[in-house]
């Protein structure tokens, strides 16, 4: 009896019934779409700061760079050898530590102790800068000659000889690189990446004359398995080039860990130490515990490192989150009002309808039942109305949005750091700045909340129906009856 008086009452009010649908359908699909952009900034920013970090780590422990001492140069001096040739084709590398001071290698199984800690490994970052070129040595010519002079027939005197000619031409070069351990390429610089071409690193290959470069660096300098380059005299071996999953890669280079240390004379030293935590919960207490226990460290969480994150990836981020949401919310109750005064409305128009029915027995809590039955249906409409909108709305936005920036800057922590606290590798004089894709993926949680709100419209919207119903009384129908 229930299900046939349903069926056949909202047939009856059709018009009324895809009205309270239709205002709950746009406040469930603003809330889909707010969710799912507010999802795609979430996945964007963590594509930034993988980037940096590196796949599972959690935070990094640096050292700040300490203020150079009065008198000390601050760049890098580079010295060539006079030759008497007239041409003299010359290259020098500087090689640098980069990221803040140096730590002892030590302290990497020291952090790895503490509690909390499922895992850490070193990393030394350096810069090296190649200048290459040749001087020309300047030819003397003269330009003076003997002239007469004055009464007496004496000569007048020779012009000096004149240099002309010569100079210096040199090109300068810089690019980074990254010393990692070997034995665990799963945390650190290379674990943002896949090597696409040849091979990565071998546990054996703790101190081998091998690296891998990045894509991009290895297309600009025509790079490829099997090629050789120099640092500062040592020959490498290009043995993979590795492509990054989610971004441009900062680091150029990727050498063992052994090998780095020498070319930045850093024996047994790391410029950051990649952690990762047993429980991602619990980041917050292992970075007060290694602060702790560990003085004269900066440890740098993700949390730390996206407040660094600027751009306008930012600032769409800022208005999904703060703007997207509050006009989500506003608009939902506005729907749930309308839905709730339409149906309140609705049954006002029905006084000798449940008039009647109530003269023919029916009790209070039947007539309640119907009309918040009748509403239940009207919210599921409008909630599946509402996720087809939503779903709509997030695959056009994902199509048609235009391509974010984000800038990363240094967290102040670590000297000149691109990199969390910085720390991390890769070109560190200036911030970083890449393109990320938005998009607005919708998750079943997402559905799932669509639902929910579906049926609570449809609630409240019954709920106050209802209760208006259950007042009337078999005589309201008579009165009613002109």
């Amino acid at each position: 009896m229930f299900g046939i008086y349903l069926k056949r009452e909202l047939g009856r009010r059709k018009k009324a019934a895809l009205v309270i649908a239709l205002g709950l359908a746009l406040g469930i699909a603003l809330v889909i779409t707010v969710n799912s952009v507010s999802a795609g900034m979430t996945q964007a920013q963590d594509k930034v700061l993988k980037s940096l970090y590196g796949l599972g780590t959690d935070m990094t422990v640096t050292k700040a760079q300490s203020a150079p001492t009065s008198g000390s140069s601050g760049g890098p001096r580079f010295n060539f050898d006079a030759k008497s040739s007239s041409s003299s084709t010359q290259s020098s590398d500087r090689v640098n530590t980069q990221g803040g001071q140096v730590l002892a290698s030590s302290l990497v199984t020291k952090v790895a102790a503490q509690k909390g800690v499922s895992d850490a490994v070193g990393a030394l970052t350096l810069n090296v800068t190649k200048v290459d070129g040749s001087f020309t040595q300047g030819k003397a010519q003269s330009s003076g000659s003997s002239q007469q002079g004055g009464p007496g027939g004496g000569s007048g005197s020779t012009a000096q000889p004149k240099v002309q000619g010569g100079g210096a031409s040199f090109d300068v070069n810089s690019y980074s690189v990254a010393g990692i351990d070997v034995t665990n390429q799963d945390l650190g610089p290379l674990a943002t990446s896949k090597i696409t071409s040849g091979t990565t690193f071998t546990a054996a290959q703790t101190d081998s004359k091998v690296a891998v470069v990045s894509k991009s660096y290895a297309k600009e300098k025509k790079y490829k398995v099997g090629s050789t380059f120099k640092i500062s005299g040592t020959k490498f071996t290009v043995i993979g080039i590795a492509t990054p999953d989610s971004s441009e890669s900062t680091t150029d280079v990727f050498l063992p860990l052994k090998q780095a240390q020498t070319l930045g004379d850093s024996k047994n030293k790391v410029t950051t130490i990649y952690v990762k935590a047993t429980d991602s919960k619990q980041i917050s207490t292992v970075k007060s515990t290694i602060q702790k226990n560990i003085s004269g460290t900066t440890v740098t969480t993700s949390a730390d490192l996206a407040s660094t994150v600027s751009g306008s990836l930012s600032t769409a981020s800022d208005l999904a989150t703060s703007v997207g949401k509050w006009l989500s919310i506003a608009v939902l109750v506005a729907a749930f009002l309308v839905a709730a005064l339409l149906t309140s409305s609705a049954v006002s128009r029905r006084v000798r309808e449940f008039g009647t029915l109530k003269a023919l027995g029916w009790p209070s809590r039947k007539v309640t039942r119907q009309v918040v039955g009748e509403s239940m249906v009207n919210g599921l409409i409008g909630g599946g109305l509402g996720i087809a909108l939503g779903l709509a709305a997030a695959y056009t936005v994902t199509a048609i949005s235009p391509k974010l920036t984000a800038q990363l800057g240094s967290t102040g922590g670590g000297g000149q750091g691109g990199g969390p606290g910085g720390g991390g590798p890769g070109r560190q004089s200036t911030a970083s700045t890449m393109e990320i894709a938005l998009s607005a993926p919708v998750s079943l949680t997402t559905i799932a909340l669509a639902v929910g709100l579906a049926v609570t419209g449809g609630l409240i919207a019954g709920a106050m129906g209802g209760w208006r119903a259950s007042r009337m009384r078999p005589a309201d129908a008579l009165r009613s009856v002109s």
